[in-house]
């Protein structure tokens, strides 16, 4: 009798704390103005870091579009947390709603990933109410951003490692253009040849350790034909 007393005792001191952890967890009320606050701080810190990735990211294309949109992911996300943390349950559905949703996202460079985490961290801080350790972890990753970014400006001017090389022409031969790109290239391989109505299409990808080795290959081309067309984008992490 006594052993079915003590276990009934245990069993309703752990459902007492359970309670107790879920009134607490409940009752974490924040008033209108904090949240006014703590929005127009978290607006402000993923602008400027979408104004620093817009400045400074090295991603080929798209910058300025996908700069736009770290101030309503960040916002969004302080939103999602704000009304979660308040109940469990709602935490709870929301883990259930994001299991039956897909999100599909052309992702190009892991720039972007690492951008798009540090905008949702900036929105889950400030929506977890932890705005100081927010800010300083933001202050600290903001200034190694900066560190880097100078340290690339000061460093000599080279071109991407790979590239695809495009080139149109109706006066030169494949043979010859190959030739030429040989001289000033350490990997020249020839991926799609097109030709139509005399006009010569040609996609290369080549490796090159130093923009004046482009600049060079181009004017030896233009040279020899005036009314070529020359074209190169920079393809990181391509493999050859």
């Amino acid at each position: 009798m006594s052993n079915i007393s003590y276990l009934w005792r245990h069993i309703k001191a752990k459902n007492m704390q359970f309670e107790d952890f879920l009134s607490e967890f409940s009752t974490d009320v924040i008033s209108h103005q904090q949240y006014l606050w703590h929005a127009l701080i978290c607006a402000l810190l993923a602008w400027l870091l979408g104004r620093f990735y817009m400045r400074y990211g090295r991603a080929v294309s798209n910058r300025k579009n996908f700069g736009h949109n770290f101030m309503l992911l960040a916002l969004t996300t302080m939103l999602i947390i704000y009304v979660v943390k308040s109940s469990i349950a709602l935490s709870l559905g929301l883990v259930g709603a994001l299991s039956i949703v897909r999100f599909r996202a052309a992702i190009k460079e892991p720039e972007e990933l690492i951008y798009l985490f540090f905008t949702i961290g900036i929105g889950l801080g400030i929506g977890a109410n932890q705005l100081t350790i927010t800010v300083l972890a933001y202050l600290l990753i903001m200034s190694l951003l900066v560190i880097h970014a100078l340290l690339l400006r000061k460093a000599p001017i080279q071109s991407p490692e790979n590239m695809i090389l495009t080139i149109s022409t109706t006066n030169l031969s494949v043979s010859r253009i190959n030739e030429i790109l040989a001289g000033y290239f350490s990997t020249v391989e020839l991926k799609r040849m097109d030709q139509l109505n005399g006009r010569l299409d040609l996609s290369y990808v080549i490796a090159s350790d130093k923009i004046e080795q482009v600049i060079a290959a181009k004017d030896i081309l233009i040279q020899e034909a005036p009314k070529l067309q020359f074209s190169f984008i920079e393809q990181r992490n391509l493999a050859l």
